[in-house]
């Protein structure tokens, strides 16, 4: 019996989630400030495309994606969108909350990653505000996200503006709010990116810095197991700034790379703290990343194999890397981490700021 309910369920979420994305028609849209543009689509809320120039002024796109909107409903590597209800991995598919569990989505062996089968990044955002040009360039997009969605409670009202500040800046601002129930709430920006652009190879001769002195371990199947280690003389180590090759091939475990949470240095809040800095001297751009997040996933796209993207480049192993701030993983079943529980009345405000620079 209990077998017939889930699979009724899911019938019901898969019909509420298609319903969303035939009334709501997707699109690409621009916002461009000199010879600095983003380009997002309405699917997943998701950054398809930064441009810039390198050192000798050359324009090049310095995230992965794909071509098509069709392509991006097809994406399994969740390409520059915005992720949730919650992201990251959730131990179990299951958290209790209030007295009550809630049972969710498993879609990553026996546990729930990026908000379940159906998360944000698969659903049809709403364009409520879009100023291509002028002096704030800016797209503002929406989604309500229902009570049970992907096992979740509550309905939540969420947005996620994109920004051209100055030259070269790009904020990202997600907001959510709880209407009815107490929920989790954890949005993270998925953005790939390669400074020596998109189709430019693997980022292992980039050098990146995390302002952070420890990280979240985690078990074999990426679940943090509830302390903080160091990373001090470990290949964890990016107080200082590394090319990422050489400590790349001492990981444990026989690891192909980088998928950890970073605990960032510095007090909690709204206000903005310096998270890392990525620099690629073939182009001479240098990424630097603050936000207001407690933690920052740092992902070296070690899953891609033989990805068909832009223009028909093929991407691999290494193709780009992730700095996804976050709350940390699984913490609605770890009490001492950071909580993610929003209750209604209260904001989620996740911040992030992006600044682009160009050593000639």
């Amino acid at each position: 019996m209990s077998n017939v309910y889930a699979s009724f369920c899911f019938i019901i979420l898969v019909f509420a989630v298609s319903a969303n994305c035939s009334k709501t028609q997707l699109g690409i849209y621009e916002i461009k400030k000199g010879d600095f543009s983003v380009k997002v689509t309405n699917h997943g809320a998701r950054i398809i495309s930064v441009l810039l120039p390198d050192k000798n002024g050359k324009l090049g796109d310095v995230v992965l994606g794909y071509d098509t909107i069709k392509e991006y409903e097809n994406d399994t590597s969740s390409f520059g969108a915005i992720v949730g209800r919650v992201a990251n991995r959730i131990s179990g598919a299951k958290f209790s909350l209030n007295g009550k569990v809630y049972k969710l989505y498993a879609n990553d062996g026996n546990n729930t990653l990026h908000g379940g089968k159906i998360g944000y990044n698969h659903v049809a955002w709403k364009v409520k505000n879009h100023e291509k040009y002028g002096p704030s360039p800016s797209i503002t997009l929406t989604y309500r996200s229902f009570d049970g969605e992907e096992g979740f409670p509550g309905t939540v009202l969420i947005s996620v503006t994109y920004a051209l500040l100055e030259p070269y800046k790009l904020s990202v601002t997600m907001k959510a709010k709880p209407l009815n129930k107490a929920t989790p709430i954890n949005l993270a920006q998925h953005t790939y990116w390669n400074l020596g652009g998109h189709n430019s190879g693997d980022i292992l001769s980039e050098s990146l810095q995390i302002f952070s002195s420890h990280i979240t371990p985690v078990d074999e199947h990426l679940i943090p197991i509830g302390n903080f280690a160091s990373v001090k003389h470990t290949p964890f180590d990016f107080v200082k700034p590394r090319v990422i090759k050489s400590p790349i091939k001492d990981l444990p475990n026989g690891s192909t790379g980088y998928d950890i949470n970073y605990v960032v240095d510095g007090r909690r809040g709204l206000k903005l703290k310096p998270i890392a800095v990525v620099y690629d001297k073939r182009s001479g751009r240098t990424m630097k990343l603050s936000a207001n997040s407690p933690g920052v996933q740092l992902y070296t796209a070690n899953h891609l194999k033989n990805v068909k993207g832009k223009g028909g480049s093929v991407y691999q192993a290494h193709a780009a890397l992730c700095l996804e701030t976050q709350g940390f993983p699984d913490s609605v079943n770890h009490p001492n981490f950071p909580s993610q529980i929003v209750y209604p009345g209260k904001i989620y405000d996740h911040r992030m700021l992006f600044e682009f620079l160009i050593k000639k």
